[in-house]
Order: C-alpha cells, then sequence, then structure tokens
C-alpha cells in the first residue's frame, strides 16, 4: 500500500545555500486560490524534516488543476538560528494545469536572496 507521503504529486526540498545545508524544521503551507471568491484556500501546513523535505503535501485526489501557492516562513526560520534576514517570508505562486503529473518545488535560500525553479 503507497502512503500519501510516498504519493504526493508535489514535493518540496528547502535548501540554505548560505550555510551550503538542508533547511530542518521550516515551517510551510500550501494554498488553494478559489476562482470564485478569489480568495487564498489553506490546503495543508507542515514543517520540513531534517534533510528540508516536506512529504505529504497534498492528495493526488486533492490536487486539481488551478493556482496554488506555497509559503515558506523564512524569518522564523533565520530567527530559530539566532539570525536576521531581509525576506520574512517567501511566497511562491504557481499554475497546475496537468495535475496527473508530479511537481517538486525546491527553494534555494539564503538570508538575502532566494530562487525557485519547477522540478518533476
Amino acid at each position: 500500500m503507497t502512503s500519501l507521503k510516498d504519493s504526493s504529486p508535489l514535493t518540496t526540498h528547502v535548501l540554505n545555500t548560505g550555510d551550503g545545508l538542508p533547511a530542518a524544521r521550516m515551517a510551510l503551507s500550501l494554498h488553494r486560490l478559489d476562482p470564485q471568491l478569489v480568495l487564498w484556500s489553506l490546503i495543508t501546513v507542515g514543517t520540513t524534516d531534517s534533510d528540508g523535505r516536506c512529504p505529504g503535501l497534498i492528495s493526488r485526489e486533492a490536487f486539481t488543476p488551478g493556482l496554488y501557492k506555497m509559503r515558506f516562513e523564512t524569518g522564523q526560520y533565520w530567527e530559530s538560528l539566532g539570525q536576521t534576514c531581509f525576506h520574512p517570508y517567501v511566497e511562491v505562486v504557481f499554475s497546475i494545469t496537468e495535475s496527473d503529473q508530479r511537481y517538486h518545488l525546491p527553494l534555494l535560500f539564503s538570508r538575502y536572496s532566494y530562487s525557485t525553479y519547477k522540478g518533476s
């Protein structure tokens, strides 16, 4: 039997490029835009594991075409390390048109910059 953790069509990997480490214990949330209300609906919240990953973000059934955003709590992360940063959070908005595919959304960040891309 495949678990949600293994079958999530959306994954992330958060890397602290300033220190060259996975970003462990970073809070994040996944949201979907309601096109009628034009409001973001919270789907799930999570925390990255020791490898900077957050498995089980969304089930295949719940992953429908639409506009999504993933919010990474970068300010809280840096604060937990006793440091400050420029971006208190990072929100990555992305469009899903083919929900039968797998998507990977990495976040590479330091105290003053961030980058992301569409992986698979």
